[in-house]
Order: structure tokens, then sequence, then C-alpha cells
């Protein structure tokens, strides 16, 4: 069979990497894919977003499935558009992908089933969403409606700071069309817990939890970001909070979309955060995160395609989804002032044996070189019994990885190794 992948990032990367493990997939063409994942898949310059010539490629090269993971292409209907020219997909239709695609939706969803989350309001007007934050609680927590790479939210310490959050996203733009709409809400403090899950509308399987580093400095400082990197398992979701979880969110958000006619097919991911009231929804993605993706299906020991095919065909119940028992760290690789401002174009060094633990992001191939072509250019992911060892064997990696202008984190894994002390 030939399996089309939309996307060009690490996570595509990760999948694609597990999907070559079937032995019923002849071929994997990823659009647009990267330099990097070139190694690995067909890669075809056709941009996650276009659609039409998604379609009319898979309808030309006898695709027998589709999976798409970015965000944009799931929330503009991809997904709709492949099964209705007869290609089964992984990933949920545009009517249910709206759980990321706006905040708000998501926000009053919770509201209207009862599942736990931050308190909140949505405004549409400028002039009133002033007004609410000159008597809001501080901190608080604004956010962007639609998407904006996630990079779409804004903590306020200061009334000064919120009002300013407001018209930049608002007024300004800052995030162009995704904040005509904005969500304040109350900051929750916790440790932050990220799940991924598989669900074909009916079951619903987690996998392991991660926990994702966002902000570009040691230490928690800077700017947000994609993600530096990530751990597997998170500590913090212990078998009484994975309980919890899946009485109190999983379950009921699953049934909440099936309720609501938008019957929720593919990866659903849960950002957490453990609260002292327990855990509560930051925020819900429609596909696999990325970087969690680099962690979780390294350690996933059941064949992803088998997976992923009975989630289409809502046969979940029916096939064993397993991960081992190891722990996985994955330290990203970056450009020196990202997410802000960085050069492209430097040589890409990777040992021959380090190869197959590394996920491509910002790589292009130039005069037969791979060369930086992104903010994020690569992640390297090591599984190891324990967590201790795979985060030194991820660093011992990256210390033989070379580019100019390179830039990562030192402390990827800190907090989940202090936190099992």
């Amino acid at each position: 069979m030939k399996v089309l992948v939309v996307g060009g990032g690490g996570r595509e990367h990760a999948v694609i990497k597990k999907l070559k493990e079937n032995k019923e997939i002849e071929k994997i063409y990823a659009l647009p894919g990267n330099g990097g994942i070139a190694k690995d898949a067909e890669c075809v310059p056709i941009g996650a977003k276009d659609i039409d010539n998604i379609v009319k490629f898979a309808a030309e090269n006898d695709i027998g499935y589709a999976v798409v993971t970015p965000d944009d292409p799931l929330v503009l209907g991809c997904v709709n558009a492949l099964e209705a020219a007869g290609i089964p997909c992984f990933g949920p239709r545009a009517e249910a992908a709206i759980i990321e695609g706006s905040k708000a939706f998501a926000k009053e969803l919770m509201k209207k089933y009862g599942i736990p989350t931050a308190a909140f309001e949505v405004f549409d007007d400028l002039q009133k969403a002033l007004s609410y934050v000159d008597t809001a609680p501080l901190p608080t927590v604004i956010k962007a409606d639609g998407l904006a790479l996630g990079k779409g939210v804004i903590i306020a310490e200061t009334r000064e700071q919120a009002r300013i959050a407001v018209m930049s996203i608002m007024k300004d733009k800052a995030f162009g069309k995704s904040g005509d709409k904005i969500v304040i809400e109350e900051f929750l403090t916790g440790p932050e817990v990220s799940v991924l899950a598989f669900t074909d509308g009916k079951t619903i399987v987690p996998m392991v939890s991660s926990m994702d580093h966002k902000r570009v400095y040691d230490g928690d400082k800077g700017l947000n970001t994609g993600g530096m990197g990530t751990v597997a398992p998170n500590p913090y979701y212990t078998d009484e909070v994975a309980g919890r979880c899946m009485k109190e969110i999983f379950i009921p958000t699953v049934n909440a979309m099936n309720a609501e006619g938008r019957t929720f097919k593919g990866c659903l991911y849960f950002g957490l955060m453990i609260t002292e009231k327990g855990p509560k929804v930051i925020e819900y993605n429609c596909r696999f995160g990325d970087p969690e993706t680099q962690v979780v299906l390294p350690l996933l020991e059941s064949d992803l395609f088998t997976v992923m095919k009975a989630t289409t065909e809502q046969k979940l119940d029916r096939v064993e989804v397993k991960f081992g028992s190891g722990h996985a760290c994955c330290v990203i690789m970056a450009s020196d002032g990202y997410p802000v401002k960085y050069e492209k174009g430097y040589q890409i060094s990777v040992p021959s044996d380090i190869e197959p633990k590394v996920f491509y992001a910002g790589a292009t191939v130039k005069d037969g070189a791979l060369v930086t072509n992104g903010g994020r250019v690569l992640g390297v992911t090591e599984v190891r019994e324990s967590l201790k060892e795979a985060v030194e064997a991820s660093y011992e990696d990256v210390k033989r990885i070379h580019f100019d202008n390179a830039y990562y984190r030192h402390d990827i894994g800190k907090r989940a190794l202090d936190a099992e002390v």
C-alpha cells in the first residue's frame, strides 16, 4: 500500500519512521516533507494547506491511506476532502478539528459538559476586553481564539501587561485573524502534563504521558516556542491522576463531541494542569503534538499503522495499543535566535550511528548537502530503561551533531528528574 503523510516537521518524521516498520506499506510520500525526511520518504513539494493539490496527488498516485498531522490542514478540511475522494484518513474532519481551531469553542464545550478547566470569558469586542482586564484576577491568561503556531498565549502579570496583550492580539493583529476573538482565563498553577490519545469516537486509548519544555532558555526562561524538548513518561501523571483524567476529562470529551455532532477520530491531544483541585484542561489539540510525538512514538510497541487504520474504521477496541516500560528524552537543536530571528543555510553533520534517532524539522537539501532551514532544526531522541539514562544519552548524541549557529537547552528532563526523587 502507498501511504501519504501531510506535513513537513519533526512530528511527521517521527510518524513516518514508525510507519516504516509496517511491511504492508510499500511506499510513503511526505507532502511537503523536508530534506531530512527525504531519507525515509519521497518528498513532494506540495504545501500542507494546498488541499486541492494534495487530493489531486493522492488520486493520481493510487494512495491507499493518508495521515494528516498538522493543525492547519485539519481545520481547513483536508480529511473531509480526501475522504470525499475515497481515500481513508487518519485525522479528524474539520467539524471535529474545531476543538483546536477555536479556543472559544473548546472552552464553551467544556463549560457545557462539565469538563474541568480554568474559569474564562470570551470577547470579540476590544473595548469590552480592555474593561474586563481592568478588574480580572492577576495573573491572567490571554489567548487568541484561532491557530497561532502554538504561540497565541500571553500570561499577564500586571494590568498594563494585560492591556498590552489584548491590544496586541485584537488591534495590532499579532496573530492575524486568529485574534479577532480572544479568551481571557484564570491562571492555573501546578505541573503540566501532555497526553496524546487515539480515539475513534467510541473508544479512547491514551498514549504514554509526556512533559514539554516550551520556553526557549534554560530554567524555563524567555519566550514561548513550539517546544525545545520533551520527556516521557511524565512523573506527575500518576495512576491516580490517569484514572481521574479518563473519568472526568477523556471520556466526557469524546462523548461531548459526539453529542455536538462532531465525532472525533484521530489523535486528540490533552494539555493538562494538575492543580490542587485535580487535573484540568489547559488546551486541546486536534493532532499529535510536536515535539511530544518524538518521545511518545518511540515508546510504542504496537504497530502504528494497524492502530491508525483501526481508528479510521472505528475498530480501536479490537487492537492492542501497547507502550514499553522505558523512558524517552528528545532534545531539540534549534537555530540561535529562534523563535524571533535566525539565519539559515548552515550544513548539518550527523554521525551515521545517530541518524536513526534524529527527527528533522527545519532542514533542506542545497547543492547536495543537508542544511538548516528553520528555527527548530532537528530533535534527538533516546530511549533507555531510566529517565536519567535517556537524558544523558540524548545529550551525548547532541554533542556529536554539528551545524553553525546551533542552540539547545541544557536542562531538558531536569524537572522530571527532580520530581522522581
